[in-house]
């Protein structure tokens, strides 16, 4: 959960309020929205964290869903 919070402020700049919202809604819903994004800036977005999570050995998915 902790890293969760990490990655949700380190990459998607939320405060560790905002995080902790949106970490628990996954814990709970299965599913949070670390924010709103062109096509372009998600997808980095998503490889940043991929490679981030991986290389810190935490199985984080990330993925991106168009908005409405």
């Amino acid at each position: 959960m902790e890293f969760v919070i990490h990655v949700l402020m380190r990459f998607f700049e939320k405060t560790r309020t905002e995080a902790t919202r949106v970490m628990l809604n996954v814990h709970h819903k299965g599913v949070g929205v670390a924010g709103a994004y062109s096509h372009e800036i998600a997808e980095t977005k998503i490889s940043q964290v991929d490679d981030y999570s991986k290389s810190h050995e935490y199985p984080l998915k990330l993925t991106m869903e168009p908005e409405g």
